[in-house]
């Protein structure tokens, strides 16, 4: 059986904890939300604020740079300090700063505005998951909680952009902020009632040097990424992810050497530990990939509006949430969760695959790739999540949600960067040779020369198209290879083994 209980007494939850399981919801929505809802809101910002290009990037992308940066100090400082203690302070400056953004007078305001929003969330995310680890100890429970967490995940990305242009088209553009507000004040009036405290009962000191390391490791690597796919393998990118990668090996050094790490290697010799934690970046490589080319094929292809383009993209998200559950299900009735994965895996391939067959006019075939692949993310998702945070013990269990959520960052800005590459070599190679030198870059730039140049349109439509077909190829071959390398790393991996075997290595390290 695939499905063991844990070697610790464990207590169903009641009406109580699923309740207090829909509050964290709330705020967890928010967040992913709030990676996207700038989306419409731009051009309303850049009339009222009138910013800088570099203002308008540091607009948008300050969020997800603090996000990622502190997700693993937040992890480790919660399961010191408690994370229902830390989750509420997060709360607290989450729906601080959306007034703050809601009413920023200067481009350097809502820049600190979102700066502190990152921040928040920080704190807000591996915090939930926690929790969820804290609430949820019957593996089964835990297993729905976990799926449904990842759904919502995964769904408010897609919701975020849809929700900021109805707002904006009926409200004034810090309504996108404003929006915020209900789900924290709920947090902070019912989490003190629902939610339980827990913290580690032995965290020692807090390693402060960790937290510039940790930083330093994961900002450089996060934003070269994310310029690569746009701007190409320029010298400064490839420099900024060499110099993340040389402070990633620094980080790894201080948690094998410092007498209270703030994340313990000890997590990652639980058995099924770290294939998870791998796996998980590869399905985030693959999920954010290919939103890459969706987005702009609806727009760009398909000449979708941007508000068009992002209601069709809410039909995919359909099948997201009932995708975990049902996983969660089927590892319960005695599927071996390794082969779920792999099966997991096995969809998002076939999602490529059908994203390959896509035309310049096939709306529903794409639509219907993007479900399909999304399904798979979330059944990969829900499963890595729930046997991580199983492997993990109570008292780390933020280190570890911090862990999975930053390999997730990782892994979507390297999906982005690789395939994004991909489509852009092919773009280019099959762009006409006397197309205007702004064609050549990108399928905007052409479509903005294209009526000066006939036929140019239809080229650089077919040769993007050409390109997605390439990532698509790309993308189902890694996932293809994920799927064989989970059925093979996680077969045999229970939550009995994972539960024990972290427990063994704390009892251990505390003996020595």
């Amino acid at each position: 059986m695939t499905n063991s209980t844990s070697a610790t007494p464990t207590t169903r939850a009641g009406r109580r904890e699923w309740t207090a399981l829909g509050v964290l919801m709330l705020p967890l929505l928010l967040v992913s939300m709030d990676v996207s809802v700038l989306y419409f809101a731009i051009p309303a910002i850049n009339a009222d604020l009138r910013p800088t290009g570099t203002q308008q990037l540091w607009i948008f992308d300050v969020y997800g740079f603090v996000l990622a940066g502190l997700l693993m100090t937040m992890g480790s400082l919660g399961d010191r300090i408690g994370r229902r203690r830390l989750l509420l302070i997060g709360a607290a400056a989450f729906g601080t700063a959306s007034v703050l953004a809601a009413y920023a007078g200067s481009a350097e305001t809502l820049i600190a505005a979102r700066a502190v929003l990152g921040i928040g969330g920080a704190t807000l995310m591996p915090s939930t998951m926690a929790l969820v680890r804290t609430m949820f100890t019957d593996p089964g429970q835990r297993a729905k909680a976990i799926g449904l967490w990842s759904g919502v995940m995964t769904g408010g990305i897609a919701l975020g952009s849809v929700l900021s242009g109805i707002l904006v088209e009926h409200f004034w553009w810090g309504s996108v902020f404003l929006v915020n507000l209900p789900a924290m004040l709920l947090l902070l009036a019912l989490g003190p009632v629902l939610l339980p405290e827990s913290r580690s009962t032995n965290p020692g000191r807090f390693d402060w040097l960790s937290v510039p390391l940790s930083m330093a490791a994961v900002l450089p690597v996060i934003y070269g990424l994310k310029e690569i796919p746009s701007e190409g393998w320029h010298l400064r990118y490839v420099v900024s992810v060499t110099v993340g990668l040389v402070f990633a090996a620094l980080f790894v050094h201080r948690q094998r050497t410092a007498a209270s790490p703030l994340i313990s290697p000890a997590l990652f010799r639980a058995h099924g530990f770290t294939p998870s934690i791998v796996l998980t970046l590869v399905s985030a490589f693959g999920m954010m990939g290919s939103a890459l080319f969706t987005t702009q094929y609806l727009q760009s292809v398909l000449g979708k509006s941007p508000l068009q383009a992002a209601l069709w993209s809410l039909l995919p998200s359909v099948l997201i949430g009932v995708a975990g559950p049902v996983a969660a299900q089927l590892v319960q009735k005695g599927a071996n969760r390794g082969y779920v994965v792999a099966a997991g895996f096995a969809v998002t391939a076939a999602g490529y695959g059908m994203l390959a067959l896509a035309g310049t006019d096939s709306l529903w075939l794409v639509l219907a790739a993007a479900g399909v692949l999304a399904s798979g993310v979330v059944v990969v998702m829900s499963q890595l999540s729930d046997l991580a945070m199983s492997a993990a013990p109570v008292e780390r269990a933020g280190a570890a949600s911090s862990v999975m959520e930053t390999g997730t960052e990782f892994g979507g800005a390297l999906g982005m960067a690789v395939l994004g590459s991909i489509g852009t070599a092919v773009y280019r190679h099959d762009i006409p040779a006397a197309a205007p030198a702004a064609a050549h870059e990108t399928l905007g730039g052409a479509l903005a020369v294209a009526g000066h140049v006939p036929g140019l349109a239809t080229a650089a439509r077919e040769a993007f198209t050409s390109g997605m077909h390439a990532a698509a190829i790309a993308g189902a071959l890694l996932l293809a290879g994920a799927a064989v390398a989970a059925a093979v790393s996680l077969r045999r991996v229970h939550v009995r083994d994972v539960t024990e075997g972290v427990e063994a290595t704390e009892r251990e390290k505390a003996a020595a």
